[in-house]
C-alpha cells in the first residue's frame, strides 16, 4: 500500500520551529535588547554626572549640606591613591592603603575605567589618565 504524502514543509517553517523550540534569539529579539541597554544607559548617564555621582544626591537629613560635599567616598579615596603613584599600583597595594576588601576595590576599579578616570598599565597595574 502506498503511504499518502502529507504536506511539504517550508525551511523557513523548519527554521522558525527549531529556533523557537532551543530557544534562540532572532535578530528582532537582540535588537529589542540592544534598546532596551541603551535606554538604560542614557538613564544612568542623566542620574550620574561626570564624576560618577548621583546627580541631586541629598545626606541623611533630606537635604543637600556643606559636609555631605567634604566626605570622600571610597572611590575618590581608590582614586586618589592611584593618582598620587604615577609608577602605577597594584590591588593589594590600594587594599593595604585602604583597608578595603578585594572585591570592594575591584568594582571600584572596573567603575573608574569605565568612566574613563584609570586604564591598565599593565595586568593588575592601574594608572589615572
Amino acid at each position: 500500500m502506498v503511504r499518502k504524502k502529507g504536506k511539504a514543509v517550508s525551511f523557513d517553517a523548519m527554521v522558525k520551529f527549531f529556533m523557537h523550540n532551543y530557544d534562540i534569539p532572532t535578530k528582532k529579539d537582540v535588537e529589542k535588547i540592544m534598546d532596551r541597554m541603551d535606554r538604560l544607559e542614557n538613564l544612568l548617564k542623566s542620574i550620574l554626572d561626570s564624576t560618577g555621582k548621583r546627580v541631586g544626591s541629598k545626606n541623611a537629613a533630606g537635604g543637600n549640606s556643606a559636609d555631605h560635599r567634604t566626605k570622600t567616598t571610597a572611590l575618590d579615596q581608590v582614586l586618589l591613591i592611584i593618582k598620587s603613584l604615577n609608577h602605577g599600583v597594584g590591588i593589594a597595594d590600594i587594599q593595604d592603603r585602604t583597608g578595603f576588601g578585594e572585591k570592594k576595590i575591584r568594582n571600584i576599579i572596573y567603575r573608574l575605567s569605565k568612566i574613563g578616570k584609570i586604564k591598565s598599565k599593565s595586568r593588575g597595574i592601574y594608572i589615572a589618565v
